[in-house]
């Protein structure tokens, strides 16, 4: 689906999932390392893998507004087709597979049986990059959906808008990482693409997939306030009510700068909120840009420490969130 076979020189293959748009050898991976080419044909000797399994709060997706206080059942897969270098999740994204040997090939029937088995009601992809793994991921979010699970991609949104639209169309909620906003960085630093991880963003919310992003603030890379800002003004302008997440950074992989200042991640999180309606900090102490506040009155619709969650501010009826304290709407948070 995602492959030209045989379309090139030699035998080689054009792969078309990601804008890497690698030409794979003979015997050859992409840089994802997941994706292969076997004689002329793809080649997906990790189909299936599931380096992890677990059942998280979907507050550590991060997800803020969709299903606060739930749990749910998390798969985490291997490869990436970045190269960042503060990954903090680089043993099993930078290492295919994990050299810890961790990790089992899963059907994908037998995945979705684990998550219902498990209880809860939702099933998120995440760890590692799962987009690099389209086919199975394909095969899996519609089983989910067949079976009444939501489904719950995180990912760094870096495919093609064939791939974007595909996927998008099985999600029920997405945490995109928007890293930098700048095209530069994205190219010789991080091994990407910005403006395919915009498009996707900008997809998400068109299709009406409950959307939030992540911005992992970098000592050094990405934490000037002017390149926050104009994150925050991106997002926006796609809609201001979108959750943004400023995460603390800490020295892990191949980045060595000190860990990201707390002060700076709160004047980050200000400056969000002159454009925004949600702005969240996290991987810190404070708690200042924790709770989700109401809109129009102010008041602490949802409260949250670390992740336990309570809901003291938020009336639901059906499907649909009001403010106990002034009955506004609050239907930006999916219960």
């Amino acid at each position: 689906m995602f492959c030209r076979e045989n379309e090139t020189p030699g035998g080689k293959l054009a792969c078309v999932l990601c804008p890497h748009n690698c030409v794979i050898p003979g015997g050859g991976r992409g840089r994802c390392k997941v994706r292969g080419n076997a004689g002329g044909a793809l080649s997906l000797p990790f189909y299936g893998y599931i380096s992890a399994l677990a059942i998280d709060p979907v507050e550590k997706k991060p997800l803020y507004h969709f299903r606060p206080g739930s749990l749910v059942f998390s798969a985490g897969f291997t490869g990436c087709n970045l190269r960042c270098p503060f990954c903090q999740n680089w043993r099993i994204s930078q290492r295919v597979p994990p050299s810890s040997g961790e990790g089992r090939v899963i059907t994908a029937k037998e995945l979705i049986a684990l998550a219902l088995e498990s209880g809860s009601a939702q099933i998120a992809y995440t760890y590692s990059e799962p987009l690099v793994h389209a086919e199975y991921l394909l095969e899996a979010m519609a089983l989910a959906r067949e079976a009444g699970l939501a489904n719950i991609l995180v990912t760094n949104g870096a495919v093609s808008s064939g791939m974007a639209r595909a996927v998008l169309a099985l999600s029920d909620a997405v945490n995109v990482d928007l890293k930098s906003f700048s095209p530069q960085t994205y190219a010789e630093t991080l091994g990407g693409n910005l403006d395919a991880v915009l498009a996707f963003i900008a997809e998400a919310h068109a299709l009406g997939v409950h959307t939030e992003l992540t911005t992992l603030v970098v000592t050094g890379l990405n934490d000037r306030q002017d390149e926050l800002e104009r994150i925050a003004s991106f997002i926006a302008g796609i809609s201001p009510s979108i959750p943004w997440h400023l995460s603390a950074y800490h020295p892990d992989y191949r980045w060595n700068a000190p860990p990201t200042d707390p002060d700076l991640l709160a004047q980050a999180a200000r400056t969000g909120k002159k454009y925004l309606d949600f702005v969240y900090t996290g991987n810190t102490a404070g708690g200042d840009f924790s709770d989700t506040a109401c809109p129009s009155c102010g008041k602490i619709l949802v409260r949250r420490k670390a992740y336990r969650v309570d809901c003291p501010g938020l009336l639901v009826r059906g499907k649909t969130g009001y403010c106990a304290s002034c009955g506004g709407d609050a239907g930006f948070i999916r219960v």
